[in-house]
């Protein structure tokens, strides 16, 4: 008797054991490292003698003071080619805003990925047209920590959220600059019906991974670069003036901050990374 209950803890044991691993195993950790170049970037005032400094192809020197952007509609695609969606329609248990100075941001978990070995991941850089709503209603969660006092990743004067928000300084004066990006709605203010899509900010992101990612054993990490370089010296050379202290769009209408949008997250036809690389893979 004694060894028939011996018998049933163990498997038991076993049993718990199993569920427990099976659990780990069907989560995967995005971490996402925000560079200048190779450099993680680290923030900080005019005056700051720790925050990281960059030159631009242009010769410009620049540095951040504050550094924050949507992902959302988050895929993974198995080695055969099978996409798995997360939660790609729901902004609350799939979308996300990374913020350089909130350490907590810099990792997303996906939870219950199914097993299997994956080549590809795909996300968005901001908030596809369909969901790009305030409402506080259909995703609250989401809308809490866009409107945030310590993220303020809304528009104020439209109805879609921020999909970037960076600010810092520029040249040995330190003079400040203030970039935000965002899709745009034409219409008339407060009748939704007559909204129609104006400039669309959001970018679809396709990154091979550099080694599979094996979902089936332990947590299994992929850190995503984004090398803020990008922003001044991508596809566009981009070369700050006094102009651009306050959001481009500001001076040179909304079609001005395309340019930054398409450094950022790339055309969307020929570059569909932008300034995202896999960093690397850990199984």
């Amino acid at each position: 008797m004694k060894k028939n209950t011996i018998k049933l803890m163990m498997i038991s044991l076993v049993m718990i054991s199993c569920s427990k691993s099976e659990d780990v195993a069907n989560n995967v950790n995005l971490h996402f490292n925000n560079t200048f170049k190779n450099t993680t970037i680290v923030l900080g005032g005019a005056e700051s003698p720790a925050a990281t400094t960059n030159t631009s192809a242009n010769g410009q020197v620049h540095q951040f003071s504050e550094l924050k952007y949507v992902i959302s509609n988050i895929r993974l695609i198995k080695a055969d080619g099978t996409e798995i969606p997360y939660h790609v329609n729901d902004l609350d248990k799939g979308a996300t805003v990374v913020n350089q100075a909130k350490l907590s941001s810099l990792d997303y978990t996906l939870a219950d990925i199914p097993v299997g070995e994956y080549k590809q991941l795909k996300f968005g850089f901001g908030v596809k047209q369909e969901l790009n709503t305030l409402d506080q209603f259909r995703f609250p969660v989401f809308y809490a920590a866009a409107g945030a006092n310590d993220t303020e990743m809304m528009w104020q004067w439209a109805t879609g959220y921020r999909f970037a928000k960076l600010e810092g300084f520029y040249e040995s004066n330190h003079q400040k600059f203030t970039i935000h990006t965002g899709s745009t709605l034409n219409g008339k203010s407060g009748q939704p019906d007559t909204y129609v899509q104006g400039i669309d900010a959001y970018r679809d992101i396709t990154l091979d991974l550099n080694t599979r990612l094996v979902v089936g054993g332990n947590h299994p990490e992929i850190t995503i670069k984004a090398d803020f370089d990008k922003l001044f010296s991508g596809n566009n050379k981009i070369i700050i003036d006094e102009k651009y202290e306050t959001a481009p769009q500001q001076h040179e209408g909304m079609e001005a901050m395309v340019t930054y949008v398409n450094n950022l997250g790339g055309d969307g036809k020929e570059d569909r990374v932008g300034m995202f690389a896999i960093e690397k893979v850990k199984n």
